[in-house]
C-alpha cells in the first residue's frame, strides 16, 4: 500500500508541477507517468500471492460414507449415512466405513483401523467388552470415519454429526486462527518504521519550508520527493521472489508449500512437534528381531535392505519360517511382480503383512510354500482365544503327513507347549527355558516391539490318516503340548535419513518432540532409535530403575528426558505443562489425544517458542491449524491434514523438513541483505532535498530521478539478493528470537543511515560541489543561489568568475553517476558474510546498473529529464 501511495504522489506531484507551468505538460509529466506505472504493476505483481482459505469443513464432509446398513423395527435398511440417527442398530462388515460412533453390542472377529485417529499403525480389535475408560481406547467403541477392516460387527449409534469424535476434530480445527507468520510480522513491523521516519521527515520539512518562505506548491514538492525517497520500491518485489524462488526450491526436495510465507516460519522455527507414524517412522511394520534357539537375532529393517542379516541355516529358522508363511492370512495383491517386496500392497492386517514380507524376502515365494503344504482347515485369530490356528499337507520327507501350525500371543501359546525346538530338536519345556523365554519376551517388549510367538505339532499320522475331516467348530484335534519354536518381533522403523536429521536439528538449536498416539514403551523406543531421547540420558523411570527407588523419590529436574503418557497430560496444569516444557529437553507424549496435542502446542507457544507441527492424521489437524507451520504428510496424510497445514511433504520424510529450516532461514538472510542495501539509498536520496531546502543550493536530484535510481538501478540489484547462496555457518546458529532478532532492527538502522548511507551522500555530494567548481560556482558561492538558478527568466547568472550563463545546466546526472558507482560498491559488500563471494546473480545486477548508465551516457539513449 505505502508503494503505491508512493507512486500515486510521485505522478500527482508533476501533475501540478506541469499545471503550475505556463508551458504544455514536458517530458518529466511523461516520464512521471511512465514509472508510476512500473511502480504500480510491481505493486500488483506482488500482491499476487496465494489467497489462503480453508477448506478443512469441505475434506471432513469427503469422510462421510455413502450408506449405512441399519435395523429399524426389526428390518435392515441400506440408508443414506447423513440419515442415521442415535439410538439405531447399525451393521458393519469388513471394509465398511463406520457410519457414526457406536457402542458394539456384538462382534465376530471385528478390527478397525484408527490411525487416522491414534495414530496406532495396528488395527484394533472390537468387542463388547468396556476395556478402558478412556473412550479412545476402550473396544466397546468404533468411531466415526474409521475403517473395518475384517471382521462383522453391531452398534448402537451414539453420537452422529458434531457431535462425534470426528466431528469435535472438525470443529475444533476450523475454528482455530493461525494468526500472522512470522515474516508478515516483521515486514509489517519495517514498514511501520519506514512509514513513521517518512512522514515524519516529510512533514517536518513541510513546515520548515513554508517557515522559510517556500510557496505551498513547492512545500508540497518536497514533501513528496522526501517521502518517495524513504519508499522501498523493491521491497515487496524482493518478498515476493525470495519466497517464490525457496518454493520452487523446496517443490525439487519434495516439499510442497501452499502458503509462501510458511517457508520463512520454518526457517524461525524453535520447536518442532512431530508425529511418529509415518513421519519419523516408515509406516510398515517390518519384522525386528526373532528368538529361536535360545538366541536373539536382528533382522534387517532398513528400507533397501542394507542391514544385518542373521544366520538362517539353523532348521529351528525353517520351522519358524514355515510358521509363519502358513499360519498367515495376509498375501500380495496381483501384478507386483516387478515392485520390490517391501514396496508391494498386501491385503491383510500390518502384523501379517509385516510377516509375509520378511519371509518372502528370506525364503523366497510363499505362495509356493502355500501351494505346497494345502490348508485343510483354519481357526481365525479373536480375543478370546488370542491364537490363530491352521492345519496343513504336510509333504516334508520324515515328517508326518499333517501338521498344525499356530501363532499368537506369546504366554498363551508357551501355556499350550511342552516341547520347544533347539537346534532342529524337541527338547522339554523346562522352567530354565521358560525363564529364557520370559526374559526374550521382556527384552523384544522392552523395544517396544509388537511380540509374537509360534508353535507347531506334527499330527500322528495313525490318528489323523489322509482325508481326515478336520472340525473347527467341534475341534477334534489337539490343541495342547504342542512344540514351542520361537518369537518373531515387529515394529514400525524408524527412516534411514531421520537420526541424521533430528541432530542437525539439534545443532541448529532446534528442540524435537514426539506427539503420538502409541503405546508409551514403543514412543519411548522409536525415540531412542531416532536420536529425539539422546543416548545417556535418563528419564524418571530411567533413574529409579537404575538406583533402585521409588519414582516418587526421583527429582524430575535430575531427568534430561521424559516420556508423558496422555492419562498424566489430562490431570497436568498449564503451569505444570509449561514447567516439563521449560526443564526438559527431550520430551515424548505418547497416548496424546487431539485436544492434547492442541494443548501440547499451545504450551510450546506460551514459552516463545515458533512451534513446527508435522502429522498426517485426521488427529493432528487441529495441532496443524494452531501451530505458527503445519506440515502434512503427502503419501499417507488425510485430506484434512493436507487442507489445515502449510506446507506438505510429498514424501512423508522427516529429514525434508531440515531442508525447509535452512531454506527458510536463507529467505530471512537475503531479505535482510536486500533490506540493508535498499535503505543505504535513502541518505544520499533525501540529503539533496535536505540541503536544496535549508542551504538553497540547486536541487541536485529530482523526485523522478529518485524513483529512476531506485527502479532503474536499485530493483535488480536488491532482487538479485534473493538468489544468493546460504552462508556456511546458517544450520550452525541458534534460531532467532522473534522479539530481539528482527528484520529491521537498530544496528541495520545505523549501518545503512548512519555509516554506509553517509558514505554515499558524501561521496554523491562531493562529486557535485567538484563539477559545479569546474564550471565556475565554487561550493560558497552556492549557498542562496536556488532562487535565482530556478527562476526561468533570470538568463544572466553570474558564475564565481563573473561568467553569465544564459542556460543553467542540470546537475542530476553528475549525482546520479556517482550513486550508482558507490552502489555497485554496496552490492558486493553487502553479498556474503562467510562462503564463495561471486554469484552470477550479483553479476547480472551489475550488467543492469551498466545499462542504466547508458541512459544518460549515450547520446541517443539521453533523456531529457537527464540532461538538457
Amino acid at each position: 500500500m505505502l508503494l503505491w501511495i508512493g507512486a500515486l504522489l510521485c505522478f500527482l506531484a508533476y501533475g501540478i508541477q506541469a499545471a503550475s507551468e505556463d508551458e504544455p505538460a514536458n517530458d518529466n509529466l511523461y516520464l512521471g507517468v511512465v514509472l508510476s506505472a512500473v511502480v504500480i504493476i510491481t505493486g500488483c505483481f506482488s500482491y499476487y500471492q496465494e489467497a489462503k482459505s480453508s477448506k478443512i469443513m469441505d475434506s471432513f464432509k469427503n469422510l462421510v460414507p455413502q450408506q449405512a446398513l441399519v435395523v429399524r423395527d426389526g428390518e435392515k435398511n441400506c440408508i443414506n449415512a447423513v440419515e442415521v440417527v442415535v439410538g439405531d442398530l447399525v451393521e458393519v462388515k469388513g471394509g465398511d466405513r463406520i457410519p457414526a460412533d457406536l457402542r458394539i453390542v456384538s462382534a465376530h472377529g471385528c478390527k478397525v483401523d484408527n490411525s487416522s485417529l491414534t495414530g496406532e499403525s495396528e488395527p484394533q480389535s472390537r468387542t463388547p467388552d468396556f476395556s478402558n475408560d478412556n473412550p479412545l481406547e476402550t473396544k466397546n467403541i468404533a468411531f466415526f470415519s474409521t475403517n473395518c477392516v475384517e471382521g462383522t460387527a453391531r452398534g448402537i449409534v451414539i453420537n452422529t454429526g458434531d457431535r462425534t469424535v470426528m466431528g469435535r476434530i472438525a470443529c475444533l480445527a476450523s475454528s482455530l486462527d493461525g494468526g500472522k507468520t512470522p515474516i508478515a510480522k516483521e515486514i509489517e513491523h519495517f514498514i511501520h518504521i519506514i512509514t513513521g521516519v517518512a512522514v515524519f521527515l516529510g512533514v517536518s520539512f513541510f513546515i520548515l519550508s513554508l517557515c522559510l518562505g517556500y510557496g505551498w506548491l513547492e512545500a508540497v514538492i518536497f514533501l513528496i520527493g522526501i517521502i518517495v525517497a524513504n519508499v522501498p520500491e523493491g521491497l515487496l518485489a524482493t518478498v515476493t521472489v525470495c519466497l517464490t524462488l525457496t518454493a520452487k526450491r523446496m517443490a525439487k526436495k519434495n516439499c510442497l508449500v501452499k502458503n509462501l510465507e510458511a517457508v520463512e516460519t520454518l526457517g524461525s522455527t524453535s520447536t518442532i512437534c512431530s508425529d511418529k507414524t509415518g513421519t519419523l517412522t516408515q509406516n510398515r511394520m517390518t519384522v525386528a528381531h526373532m528368538w529361536f534357539d535360545n538366541q536373539i537375532h536382528e533382522a534387517d529393517t532398513t528400507e533397501n535392505q542394507s542391514g544385518t542379516s542373521f544366520d538362517r541355516s539353523s532348521a529351528s529358522w525353517a520351522a519358524l519360517a514355515r510358521i509363519a508363511g502358513l499360519c498367515n492370512r495376509a498375501v500380495f495383491l496381483a501384478e507386483q511382480s516387478n515392485v520390490p517386496i517391501l514396496k508391494r500392497d498386501v491385503a491383510g492386517d500390518a502384523s501379517e503383512s509385516a510377516l509375509l514380507k520378511c519371509i518372502e524376502l528370506c525364503c523366497g515365494s510363499v505362495k509356493g510354500m502355500r501351494e505346497k503344504y494345502t490348508k485343510l482347515c483354519e481357526i481365525p485369530f479373536n480375543s478370546t482365544n488370542k491364537y490363530q490356528l491352521s492345519i496343513h499337507k504336510n509333504t516334508t520327507p520324515g515328517e508326518t503327513k499333517s501338521i498344525l501350525v499356530m501363532k499368537g500371543a506369546p504366554e498363551r501359546i508357551l501355556d499350550r507347549c511342552s516341547t520347544i525346538l533347539i537346534q532342529g530338536k524337541e527338547q522339554p519345556l523346562d522352567e530354565e527355558m521358560k525363564e529364557s523365554f520370559q526374559n526374550a519376551y521382556e527384552e523384544l517388549g522392552g523395544l517396544g516391539e509388537r511380540v509374537l510367538g509360534f508353535c507347531h505339532y506334527n499330527l500322528p499320522d495313525d490318528q489323523f490318516p489322509e482325508g481326515f475331516s478336520f472340525d473347527t467348530e467341534e475341534v477334534n484335534f489337539p490343541t495342547e503340548k504342542l512344540c514351542f519354536v520361537g518369537l518373531m518381533s515387529m515394529i514400525d522403523p524408524p527412516r534411514a535419513a531421520v537420526p541424521d536429521a533430528v541432530g542437525k536439528c539439534r545443532s541448529a538449536g532446534i528442540k524435537v518432540i514426539m506427539v503420538t498416539g502409541d503405546h508409551p514403551i514403543t514412543a519411548k523406543a522409536i525415540a531412542k532409535g531416532v536420536g529425539i531421547i539422546s543416548e545417556g540420558n535418563e528419564t524418571v523411570e530411567d533413574i529409579a530403575a537404575r538406583l533402585n527407588v521409588p519414582v516418587a523419590e526421583v527429582n524430575p529436574r535430575d531427568a534430561k528426558a521424559c516420556v508423558i503418557h496422555g492419562g498424566e497430560l489430562k490431570d497436568m496444569t498449564s503451569e505444570q505443562l509449561d514447567d516439563i516444557l521449560m526443564h526438559h529437553t527431550e520430551i515424548v507424549f505418547a497416548r496424546t489425544s487431539p485436544q492434547q496435542k492442541l494443548i501440547i502446542v499451545e504450551g510450546c507457544q506460551r514459552q516463545g517458542a515458533i512451534v513446527a507441527v508435522t502429522g498426517d492424521g485426521v488427529n493432528d489437524s487441529p495441532a496443524l491449524k494452531k501451530a505458527d507451520i503445519g506440515v502434512a504428510m503427502g503419501i499417507a496424510g488425510s485430506d484434512v491434514s493436507k487442507q489445515a497445514a502449510d506446507m506438505i511433504l510429498l514424501d512423508d520424510n522427516f529429514a525434508s523438513i531440515v531442508t525447509g529450516v535452512e531454506e527458510g532461514r536463507l529467505i530471512f538472510d537475503n531479505l535482510k541483505k536486500s533490506i540493508a542495501y535498499t535503505l543505504t539509498s535513502n541518505i544520499p536520496e533525501i540529503s539533496p532535498f535536505l540541503l536544496f531546502i535549508i542551504a538553497n543550493i540547486p536541487l541536485p536530484l529530482g523526485t523522478v530521478t529518485i524513483l529512476c535510481i531506485d527502479l532503474g538501478t536499485d530493483m535488480v540489484p536488491a532482487i538479485s539478493l534473493a538468489y544468493e547462496a546460504a552462508e556456511s555457518d546458517i544450520m550452525k546458529r541458534q534460531p532467532r528470537n522473534p522479539k530481539t532478532d528482527k528484520l529491521v532492527n537498530e544496528r541495520l538502522i545505523s549501518i545503512a543511515y548512519g555509516q554506509i548511507g553517509m558514505m554515499q551522500a558524501v561521496a554523491g555530494f562531493f562529486t557535485y560541489f567538484v563539477i559545479l567548481a569546474e564550471n565556475g560556482f565554487l561550493p560558497m558561492d552556492l549557498l542562496g543561489i536556488r532562487v535565482y538558478w530556478d527562476d526561468k527568466m533570470v538568463n544572466d547568472l553570474e558564475d564565481s568568475y563573473g561568467q553569465q550563463w544564459v542556460s543553467k545546466a542540470r546537475l542530476t546526472t553528475w549525482l546520479m553517476d556517482v550513486l550508482r558507482y558507490v552502489r555497485c560498491a554496496r552490492l558486493m559488500i553487502g553479498q556474503k558474510r562467510r562462503g564463495t563471494w561471486v554469484s552470477a546473480t550479483m553479476l547480472l545486477a551489475m550488467v543492469s546498473i551498466a545499462l542504466a548508465l547508458m541512459l544518460i551516457k549515450i547520446p541517443f539513449c539521453q533523456l531529457s529529464l537527464l540532461v538538457d
